[in-house]
């Protein structure tokens, strides 16, 4: 059966955006096409996470612009880098990294400052957000090099026909993947669910409090927790189904796999809640793991009359809200599941959008948000050696 979504008195769309402003992790306007834009029916090429340009939003770009959108679909910040270090940016106008990874773009010269100037619709971002390409994407003074786009998070999954959490008011604990009940029928993206795991050691007194936190400081205090998590991981490797590295593998894992719960990113499990599926996401104990999503312009974009239409049209409400579940036209238009950084995109929303978010955000989840700290290259560095001897084992 389908669990029926309740909505929370305590949690609002306006909580949720004060909740992101909070972390600092992480409106509506005329769009207005050039009469350039339009004569030159130009394009624009996107490197972008797989499931974020909805076919409905494609669509209706084209449509009112001329301009047609060639997308490209990527499953990790890993991917972006090694795509854009490869081509040096050629044939990439945008790509989508993700708001902690600044350290690792800053001495690429992969890319190029925004001109504010040129996007009409700047006013209608969440300004918590924006901040944050104007702090730690200002790279040698010259500006901006990353707009916010879509923001999200990372917490527990489940088949609710299958298996509910054991604590009160069913909230998840990232622990849940690593009970005896659910052997061999979890899943996980593999860095990520490390960390997981590692907050919920904290839990335990396996691993102290701040552990997983303060390993972001230094090599010796990371490899030290990590080696812990690590052990951890591979002496319970049986628990898990699969390893998942994109949204379409998480909604199969869930329908098809025989995966009854698992650590996932927010909007594939509810793009299948919207759908009527028996599946619920919820932000854990520990806290779900918070990002922002977002543009950046590579030093070798082409098209940028093109380039900025495009930023503009995901900066209008109505398309950035109906590609959030659809909004009335439901699965016509098509979902991303996630938020947007645009301020009053959620009038565009279904009517259900504000139930399903007070559902998978109940109670106090918004202020226990646990936000990927800035995350420099010698960290994503040896995360991968600690992932990959656990994926091997």
């Amino acid at each position: 059966m389908t669990r029926q979504i309740k909505k929370p008195a305590t949690v609002t769309r306006r909580s949720a955006l004060k909740g992101m402003a909070a972390v600092s992790a992480a409106a509506v306007g005329p769009w207005v096409v050039s009469s350039k834009v339009l004569a030159a029916a130009g394009q624009v090429n996107v490197l972008m996470w797989s499931d974020y340009l909805p076919t409905g939003f494609l669509k209706s770009f084209e449509e009112k612009t001329g301009i047609k959108v060639n997308y490209t679909g990527i499953g990790s910040n890993e991917e972006i880098i090694t795509k854009m270090k490869a081509t040096k940016g050629r044939g990439v106008d945008l790509c989508s990294p993700t708001n902690m990874r600044s350290p690792q773009w800053v001495d690429l010269d992969l890319l190029q400052p925004f001109d504010y100037g040129r996007i009409k619709n700047l006013g209608n971002v969440n300004p918590a957000m924006l901040r944050v390409g104007d702090d730690e994407w200002n790279f040698q003074g010259k500006g901006s090099h990353w707009l916010p786009h879509i923001w999200g998070t990372e917490g527990v999954a489940w088949r609710t026909d299958l298996w509910a959490p054991p604590r009160a008011g069913e909230i998840p604990s990232y622990g849940d993947v690593w009970q005896e009940d659910v052997k061999g029928k979890t899943m996980m993206r593999p860095h990520s669910g490390m960390l997981g795991a590692g907050l919920y050691l904290e839990t335990t007194g396996d691993l102290e409090p701040g552990a997983m936190k303060r390993a972001y400081n230094d090599q010796k205090t990371m490899r030290a927790t990590w080696e812990k998590v690590t052990d951890f991981c591979i002496k319970n490797k049986a628990q898990l189904k699969l390893f998942w590295n994109d949204a379409d593998t998480q909604k199969n894992g869930l329908l098809n796999e025989g995966v009854v719960v698992g650590q996932t990113w927010d909007g594939p499990p509810i793009t299948l809640m919207n759908d009527g599926e028996a599946v619920q996401y919820r932000a854990p104990v520990e806290g779900s793991l918070a990002w922002v999503d977002g543009m950046s312009l590579s030093a070798s974009a082409e098209d940028l009359d093109a380039v900025y239409a495009f930023i503009d049209y995901c900066f209008e409400a109505e398309p950035a809200g109906k590609s959030i579940d659809g909004g009335a036209d439901g699965a016509a238009w098509g979902g991303h599941g996630y938020n947007s950084a645009v301020l009053g995109a959620d009038k565009f929303a279904s009517s259900q959008y504000a139930d399903v978010f007070g559902s998978v955000y109940p109670g106090d989840s918004l202020a226990n948000l646990w936000p990927w700290p800035k995350e420099p290259q010698w960290y994503a560095d040896v995360r991968t050696e600690y992932r990959n001897k656990f994926v091997n084992a």
